[in-house]
């Protein structure tokens, strides 16, 4: 609710997708900046503890949105300086929270709490925007904000009821103890390098797409917020329906097919939307892209998980998380960018062929580098 109401709003007050960019970029832009610390500290204490203080510290933002919205002094640098302190929040829980599924599961089952918990938040990407559209709708932008703001507090209850089954590993080695850990696993595994380098791609020429979802509702299909909740809440039909396949797998064999193979799905059904001006060709594209990014992001995710020991386990995600989402605001200032100056299909083509071309030469090499230990 509070990402389709914060892109509505800020197409409100300015109408221009180069600031629907910059505001997603002024979100992200604290992972790129602190997420290896974030790592870090996840490898040094108790991730619950960190976790309540992050959850706990997210309200504010919230707040803040929906008591300068509900006065009428909301501003488009209002909404960019609480994205930012929010991105800041979630530089340090991210990774910490995705690093916890080890504490929770036995090192098998971690893909698939990977992906359960993918299935929770792309179930809320469903029905989020779909709320938040009739929210808009009958009683104003501010609600969604407030509703937002509560919503962390059964997180929080629900964090306090945790108990950990796992052995958290702390690093022994004065050396193992900063980034450089994390970088030397990565470097010398080349499928984690490739589904990296991948990861990264997609951050700088294909998930910004979504940040355009406002401009490609009104200007391309007409149909103002309504249809701006329909086209997220395909993502999110897509999304969902990909991690809950891979929740209730008992196992995922053949790895060096499935996972080249979601990331081609992603990438062609980039190019179904960037040529699409059907409105339900375009809803069929959106639900395919969803089902591509999540599988491939929870496949992805949790063979890095699996590949990796627990005392580098924080600093290797936070890798993972920096890819994902620290070079989005690089990724979401060029798609906004190009947008502005080639107009926002053409822009679309454009990236998604290069992702497109690009996804191909991964999926060569990643089943080269894996032929023995993907399967």
């Amino acid at each position: 609710m509070h990402s389709a109401a914060q892109g509505w709003l800020v197409y409100s007050l300015t109408k221009s997708p180069l600031y629907l960019g910059i505001i997603a970029s002024l979100g992200s832009l604290p992972i790129l900046l602190f997420t290896f610390w974030g790592g870090v500290i996840a490898d040094l204490y108790p991730k619950r503890n960190i976790l309540l203080i992050t959850q706990s510290l997210s309200i504010a933002p919230a707040l803040v949105i929906a008591g300068l919205s509900g006065s009428g002094l909301i501003e488009v640098w209002h909404v960019g300086f609480m994205a930012f302190i929010l991105g800041t929040i979630n530089a340090f829980d991210i990774p910490v929270r995705q690093s916890f599924f080890a504490d929770l599961v036995e090192k098998q089952h971690i893909t698939n709490a990977i992906a359960l918990n993918s299935t929770a938040f792309n179930g809320a990407r469903i029905t989020g925007p779909v709320i938040a559209g009739f929210v808009i709708e009958y009683f104003g932008i501010t609600s969604c904000f407030y509703i937002n703001a509560i919503s962390f507090i059964p997180v929080i209850i629900a964090l306090y009821r945790i108990k950990a089954v796992g052995i958290s590993h702390r690093p022994t080695k004065d050396r193992e103890r900063g980034i450089i850990g994390g970088l030397g696993f990565v470097r010398n595994n080349r499928p984690v390098l490739y589904i990296l380098s991948l990861i990264a791609l997609f951050s700088l020429f294909a998930i910004p797409y979504i940040n355009l979802l406002p401009v490609i509702a009104e200007e391309v299909f007409h149909r103002g917020i309504t249809g701006l909740s329909i086209l997220m809440a395909c993502i999110g039909i897509g999304s969902f329906s990909g991690a809950l396949i891979i929740a209730f797998m008992k196992e995922i064999y053949r790895k060096d097919l499935f996972i080249p193979f979601s990331a081609t799905i992603f990438g062609l059904s980039l190019i179904v939307i960037s040529f699409s001006h059907n409105f339900y060709i375009t809803l069929s594209a959106l639900v395919m892209s969803g089902w591509g990014i999540v599988t491939y992001l929870a496949l992805s995710n949790g063979f890095i998980q699996e590949s990796v020991s627990d005392f580098l386990r924080g600093r290797v995600v936070s890798l993972y998380i920096f890819v994902f989402l620290g070079l989005a605001p690089i990724g979401n200032a060029l798609m906004g960018l190009a947008a502005d100056i080639m107009g926002t299909m053409t822009a679309l083509k454009i990236f998604s062929a290069v992702v497109m071309l690009m996804t191909i030469v991964f999926a060569v090499k990643f089943r080269r580098s894996c032929e023995d230990t993907c399967r």
